[in-house]
């Protein structure tokens, strides 16, 4: 019996969202639809020229948790705070979720990571983050019981920027295996992709990660082509689970010689698309650590973006647990 069923591991951030137009973009150097990493300089600018904000706890890796959690799942979460007001808000959120949550902060600097999102009229985000104490996530915040009593670790390929993660990811991945558990990761955005291409295939191809995900993009940058069949020939050799989210179009479930394509669910309106992808996995997962078929897995995964999708904010607002059985796949 498993004391968690996904532990999710990442930048812990609080996410100021506010609407902007495209214009509003453009002058400001903002790159549409990625996530720019920026100084505290840059942080208090932007700051300063948003309109009305709303603040909400964010983080790819912190939103799957509360996914799992509204699942009705077990989750777990390692990432690091600072003892301030935005600090005090994360842990309030992320544990109100239901989800366990324990990393010690150290001390006021650096602060609490924050994202200025600007949510455009199309839905689409663009985030603009000071990682702040996130960067000093390390192997001595990894909680050797949870990992090792944790059916999934899951890590957002976001934490490749801050380098001492890198060591707490290896270090998660050793227990994760050696109690015979798995692995998985998201690749986060095809910029991230970019930056660390060759390690990002290293973790798929010497097994230190079994279950990747990913959209179109980050697939297709992956493997530096723009043909998306052979992306996915090549992803679906490389790990041995994978998921690859199409937006409206769904996502491809790919086992080695096995696809399963699941349609999105139908969404009225897009209000905004922050948390699609994270609460994606959170369905997946949910799903695959229960023991469901995979493409009910990726139903659920669709479910569960396509909600999000329609409220403003990363983090679901309705009970995941009750639309999943309501729409009968719980």
């Amino acid at each position: 019996m498993s004391k968690f069923d996904v532990l999710t591991i990442g930048n812990a951030i609080v996410d100021i969202l506010s609407r902007c137009d495209d214009r509003f973009l453009e002058e400001n150097g903002i790159i549409k639809g990625a996530m720019n990493l920026i100084d505290a300089e840059r942080a208090e600018l932007l700051y300063s020229l948003m309109g009305p904000a709303h603040e909400a706890s964010g983080g790819s890796a912190g939103n799957t948790a509360a996914g799992v959690a509204s699942f009705g799942a077990k989750a777990a979460y390692f990432g690091k705070v600072a003892e301030d007001e935005l600090g005090k808000i994360f842990q309030h959120d992320i544990r109100a979720q239901g989800v366990h949550y324990e990393t010690r902060p150290d001390g006021t600097f650096p602060p609490t990571a924050r994202s200025m999102i600007f949510v455009t009229p199309d839905g689409e985000r663009s985030m603009n983050t000071y990682l702040g104490a996130c960067v000093d996530l390390g192997p001595e915040h990894v909680e050797t019981d949870v990992v090792a009593e944790a059916k999934v670790t899951y890590f957002e390929g976001y934490l490749w920027d801050p380098p001492r993660a890198k060591e707490a990811i290896r270090e998660c991945a050793r227990i994760a295996h050696a109690h015979g558990r798995e692995t998985s990761m998201t690749l986060s955005d095809s910029f991230c992709v970019d930056r660390y291409r060759g390690e990002f295939l290293d973790l798929m191809r010497s097994g230190t990660v079994d279950i990747v995900f990913a959209n179109r993009h980050e697939a297709l940058s992956l493997y530096e082509t723009q043909d998306f069949d052979e992306a996915l020939r090549m992803l679906a050799a490389d790990c041995k689970l994978a998921a690859v989210t199409l937006s409206e179009q769904g996502a491809i479930i790919l086992r080695g010689e096995e696809r399963y394509k699941v349609d999105a669910i139908a969404v009225e309106k897009v209000l905004d698309t922050t948390g699609a992808g994270d609460l994606f996995a959170a369905g997946f997962l949910a799903g695959y650590t229960a023991g469901k078929p995979l493409d009910v897995c990726g139903k659920l995964g669709c479910l569960a973006a396509g909600i999000v999708i329609q409220h403003f904010g990363p983090r679901p607002m309705v009970s995941l647990k009750d639309a999943a059985v309501e729409a009968g796949l719980l």
